[in-house]
């Protein structure tokens, strides 16, 4: 599996879904939110200064931990980037930087390419209250406001099974 440890841990979580065999070989673990849970909230600003919450985002919203340090993280950015353009109408992207400078979040996307909104977690408070101890690790929250799925490690998100967990957040 490639991912990034923090505190050089994998935590092995049960799947509550089937998931096909390309999202194992690219690394992803799939789960579902637990039922009744609510989202943690959080209230965090882009490098362009907007601010982002969840839950209440509007729409539906992809909120994607993340680090410059993480190999697998910069892999997977140009797929967040590719989601983001084409569900600008119906979801948000938001990547949120694991502990580090905003001027080296900035020079990654700036690098990279990148417009999605990146948002910075200086501190790990947001990681924390969200319980992600993997690097990258995405949170798919519908547009009411509920987690749906936690999706561990790198994840094409132009595939077709990534493409179907973030259609159903809106069905």
């Amino acid at each position: 599996m490639h991912v990034c440890h923090a505190r050089r841990a994998l935590l092995a979580y049960p799947l509550s879904v089937a998931v096909s065999a390309a999202m194992a070989q690219q690394g992803a673990q799939v789960r579902a939110w637990p039922a009744g849970r609510a989202a943690p909230a959080f209230d965090v600003t882009d490098l362009q200064g907007r601010r982002w919450s969840a839950p209440g985002a509007g729409k539906a919203l992809a909120v994607n931990f993340w680090a410059t340090w993480c190999e697998p993280c910069r892999s997977e950015m140009p797929t967040l980037q590719q989601l983001s353009e084409f569900y600008a109408d119906k979801l948000a992207v938001v990547a949120l930087n694991f502990k580090e400078r905003a001027a080296t979040a900035q020079r990654f996307a700036r690098q990279g390419g990148f417009d999605l909104p990146i948002a910075l977690d200086p501190d790990g408070d947001v990681a924390k209250r969200w319980e992600v101890k993997v690097f990258p690790t995405t949170i798919l929250i519908d547009a009411a406001g509920r987690p749906r799925w936690r999706v561990q490690g790198e994840m094409d998100w132009t595939g077709k099974e990534a493409l179907a967990l973030v259609e159903g957040l809106w069905r």
